[in-house]
């Protein structure tokens, strides 16, 4: 029978215990109900239940089940996207007011975890985006011009500087950011779960919504065991979703990411590798990334899923890179390892939707989940409260649209890299 430690590796091994939470029974009452309990409905029903609305959250699994628990845990500002390109696709007035907001998302959830007192291993060092080749010093680059016209304090490394920082000779240059920095991001789920408890939300688990149907001038939501009525209901599923909302998922391209986690390195092997705690992912296509954790293992990953033959041949590519990056580590050992997946847009930019009236969610953070999913929480918990009306939101309301040929896209993506890493392990 799988566990939490196969699906969420390291970060159920070492993430504070979950609330404990009971299974919706029976039929309830409130103001708003959020489904999902990942950072976004988190967030949402810490803010709502903070001005004193009623508010219950229904998750299918527990806290942190989907991309909230196994990502990689950088708390990263802004999107994949270059920011002109983000401002190109939104347009005015939402690509100034989304990039503001998502270039200071990593600096809420810092406050969130400091007002609340959350165990989650947060560091705020900052993180490095590695230059991978020429080709990738030339995109940093321009990020790095895009970023500090409006004012962002990144900075661009050198060659010599980047290696002092990383401990590894491989990458021509960084664009350091330093309101970014890194947490246990299962940790943190469970951490925004007993916040917003604490804070007079209902969070009920084990509970996946499988009907809404209107009720009288309200919403009912219906689960196995019970049900919910509200005003609003706030839909925070995202790459996870089913039931009612899986156009959610059929928005979206799912990529699978991997990690592994390595044993606590020898103290001479840690210091000589992010001596400053930095979190790093590179420019590649099938870009790798790395942090180190509290108890000193590194953690790697990169594109593709742990199962059928994935397991194997990501694993040896793994294991290949690490000595290549990291010549100190020729006898590293992996302790665990786990997968999840990103859901990408069209465009790779989140999405707004009004599903039916006083029927909201953001969805689609490609692979940016931490700081925007947080902050987008708390805009959801704003727009609901009646403080942020649709001509204030970060992003155009819209409707979902399912993407053709998802799944052979998908199919595409794992069995592509595959194939990558089995050629870089046996070039290796």
């Amino acid at each position: 029978m799988p566990t939490l430690r196969d699906s969420h590796g390291l970060w159920a091994m070492t993430a504070p215990e979950a609330p404990r939470t009971p299974v919706l029974t029976g039929r309830l009452s409130a103001d708003v109900a959020v489904v999902g309990a990942g950072y976004a409905g988190l967030s949402a029903a810490l803010h709502l239940a903070g001005r004193g609305i009623d508010v219950v959250v229904v998750e299918a699994a527990e806290a942190g089940f989907g991309g909230a628990g196994r990502n990689v845990g950088l708390i990263n500002g802004g999107m994949w996207v270059m920011p002109d390109d983000l401002m190109r696709l939104l347009g005015e007035p939402y690509g100034s007011r989304c990039l503001g907001l998502l270039s200071e998302a990593p600096l809420l959830v810092r406050e969130i975890i400091e007002d609340n007192a959350i165990d989650c291993e947060l560091r705020k060092d900052g993180t490095l985006h590695l230059a991978a080749g020429a080709a990738g010093l030339v995109e940093l680059r321009e990020r790095h011009r895009q970023w500090t016209a409006p004012g962002a304090p990144v900075e661009l490394l050198s060659l010599e500087e980047t290696g002092r920082r990383t401990g590894s000779p491989a990458s021509q240059g960084a664009l350091f950011d330093p309101r970014a920095g890194t947490l246990q991001p299962l940790a943190y789920a469970r951490g925004l779960a007993r916040a917003a408890i604490a804070a007079g939300a209902d969070l009920f688990t084990g509970s996946p919504v499988v009907a809404i149907e209107p009720d009288g001038a309200r919403w009912r939501l219906l689960t196995p065991g019970g049900s919910v009525s509200a005003d609003w209901v706030v839909v925070a599923t995202d790459a996870y979703s089913t039931g009612p909302w899986k156009v959610v998922r059929d928005e979206q391209v799912h990529l699978p990411y991997f990690n592994f986690a390595t044993e606590p390195l020898p103290a001479a092997v840690r210091r000589s590798i992010l001596p400053a705690g930095e979190g790093c992912w590179d420019t590649n296509t099938i870009l790798s990334s790395f942090r180190m954790d509290a108890a000193g293992r590194l953690v790697f990953g990169s594109f593709g899923a742990l199962r059928n033959s994935g397991r194997a041949i990501h694993r040896a590519w793994a294991m290949r890179s690490l000595r290549r990056l990291f010549p100190q580590l020729r006898d590293v050992r992996l302790q665990s390892g786990w997968y999840g997946s990103i859901g990408m847009t069209s465009d790779a930019v989140p999405r707004f939707h009004r599903y039916a009236e006083r029927v909201v969610g953001f969805s689609g953070y490609n692979g940016r989940g931490i700081a925007p999913g947080t902050v987008f929480g708390k805009v959801l918990a704003g727009h609901v409260a009646g403080e942020i009306a649709d001509a204030g939101l970060p992003l155009p309301v819209t409707l979902p649209a399912s993407r053709p040929f998802r799944a052979l896209r998908e199919a595409y993506y794992e069995a592509g890299a595959q194939m990558a890493h089995f050629a870089g392990a046996r070039a290796g």
